[in-house]
């Protein structure tokens, strides 16, 4: 019998990131505009895709037995899944994605006591109401289909995500206070952590995803130096890091390769053509495993 493992990839906004993911992780993945249903290039996984709104919901369900969700709608959803891994990727940033309380600039409301008796719209509406039931503030929160901002000027306030905050300044609104901070999280049902051949297949993807991300920011970094200036060459590089050092034809070099952050190369490497190395390459990376 051959063994399956049901992953479910995130449709909507997130989409497009995780396959950027999965791909730089190793996996490729390719689904047509009309699908639901992506190939990967393993036989051993099948994947569909669900809104990440209902994607907890179908993992603890056993429907699937692995998804990519935000914290926001396990919380929501207040699911039973095994959270097996934060990943720090988004679509528009790296910092998490914020639900924030906002109001209209001309409001009068200043604090969350301030909307007692008052109504709220937003889309994550149990978090909102666990959220008001412990400031001991009673409010009508209602659900919203979607542009949320737009009802701001219509009811007492609004809960909404933002990671720039550049949407509630278009639309002229203020936070009043934050509500859930939320990252993507690899999500998987208890069964399927519960089956050996499962687990470890979740746990080679995961180590993959987590590769994926951390090279990110990353790029690798080769040079060549004469053993005479390799002091000056070593002392440039990040202390943290213990460079890999390998002689060449000519005794008197040597060829020295680090991994730095991609916002470090660019100061770096002048400063380490002024000590002496030559050659010097820099390249991407799709993955470090640490």
């Amino acid at each position: 019998m051959q063994h399956l493992l049901r992953v479910a990839i995130p449709k909507g906004s997130l989409a497009e990131s995780t396959f950027d993911l999965f791909r730089r992780a190793g996996y490729q993945l390719n689904v047509s505009s009309r699908s639901y249903f992506p190939t990967v290039d393993d036989e051993s996984i099948a994947c569909v895709m669900f809104r990440a709104q209902e994607m907890s919901r179908y993992v603890e369900s056993g429907v699937v037995d692995l998804g990519l969700t935000g914290y926001d709608w396990i919380c929501e959803n207040h699911s039973d899944v095994v959270e097996v891994c934060e990943l720090t990727y988004s679509k528009a940033t790296p910092r998490p994605a914020r639900w924030v309380l906002a109001v209209p600039n001309e409001s009068k409301v200043q604090r969350v006591e301030d909307l007692d008796g008052g109504i709220v719209a937003t889309e994550l509406v149990h978090v909102v109401k666990r959220f008001f039931d412990q400031h001991n503030v009673h409010v009508r929160v209602e659900f919203s289909w979607g542009a949320t901002e737009v009802k701001a000027r219509l009811v007492d306030g609004i809960v909404e995500l933002t990671e720039t905050g550049s949407s509630l300044q278009a639309n002229n609104l203020r936070e009043v206070a934050e509500v859930l901070r939320s990252t993507p999280r690899l999500i998987a049902s208890h069964a399927a952590w519960a089956d050996p051949w499962k687990r470890r297949k979740i746990e080679a993807i995961t180590l993959h995803l987590q590769g994926a991300i951390e090279a990110r920011q990353k790029v690798g970094l080769k040079m060549n130096v004469s053993r005479a200036d390799l002091p000056r060459v070593l002392a440039l590089l990040p202390a943290e890091k213990s460079p890999t050092i390998s002689p060449l034809a000519d005794e008197n070099y040597v060829a020295v390769e680090v991994i730095v952050e991609e916002r470090q190369e660019r100061d770096m490497v002048p400063e380490l053509k002024r000590a002496g190395a030559s050659g010097i390459i820099t390249y991407p990376l799709n993955k470090v495993i640490p």
